[in-house]
């Protein structure tokens, strides 16, 4: 992983001084930062990969606050490609930058592998199969040859995303995301969308999502898959 960080001018964030967190995170200083922030990977990205659509979503991660993920539009769906947020002053007073405030990110250099050698799988970074490493030469960027794999198995999921009385929507997209993998491993291949629905008299609403479950050495039995789903289902 790529990481960075920048840290402002003292000039510019005098106002920030003796704020509460909340006051912190409201003030003209935590804005400007975030703003300096997006503006300067949103750049990054440009330069990278070329102009490219892209979608900011809050997060969250133990050093930084607040928190966000930047995804691009790529190969007709949106992927991942790093996440950043302002830097917690605490972080700043044990690395003896207490004076100063900024913001850092950090690049999944993968993700970039993927689109530079137009890899589908990222799963596939971590597999013995000489049909793989044999493609690459260090210094040259090519694109991958696909080889034959093992067929998928496809399972789907529904449920409702908002509470019964309050009509709260709490889902978080890529929590769920997290979630399906943290509880099937490395078997998941890909999650989609495949249907929305808003109830017309109650207003809840729900989602239905295809998991695509494959292996990259060996054959997948329903009975195996179905076990994985229920514990997806149970959590």
């Amino acid at each position: 992983q790529m990481e960075g960080v920048k840290l402002m001018s003292t000039e510019s964030m005098i106002g920030a001084d003796g704020l509460s967190d909340e006051q912190w995170l409201q003030s003209a200083e935590c804005q400007l930062i975030e703003a300096d922030l997006k503006a300067t990977l949103e750049g990054l990205m440009d330069h990278l990969f070329g102009p490219t659509e892209k979608r900011w979503n809050e997060d969250f991660f133990p050093f930084t606050q607040p928190s966000f993920e930047l995804e691009i539009y790529h190969n007709d769906e949106w992927m991942e490609v790093l996440g950043c947020g302002v830097i917690h002053e605490q972080v700043l007073d044990l690395s003896n930058r207490s004076d100063r405030r900024g913001w850092a990110f950090g690049l999944g250099l993968e993700r970039l592998a993927m689109i530079l050698f137009k890899i589908p799988d990222i799963r596939l970074f971590w597999t013995e199969d000489e049909r793989f490493h044999r493609q690459f030469k260090e210094g040259k960027i090519v694109e991958f040859q696909p080889y034959s794999k093992f067929p998928p198995v496809f399972k789907d999921i529904a449920f409702w995303t908002n509470d019964e009385v309050t009509k709260k929507d709490d889902f978080v997209e890529n929590d769920f995301f997290d979630l399906v993998r943290s509880t099937a491993g490395d078997l998941v291949e890909k999650i989609e969308l495949i249907d929305a629905f808003t109830h017309p008299k109650t207003g809840r609403s729900s989602r239905c999502y295809r998991i695509s479950y494959r292996s990259m050495d060996r054959n997948l039995t329903n009975e195996e898959i179905d076990e994985l789903q229920f514990k997806v289902r149970d959590e």
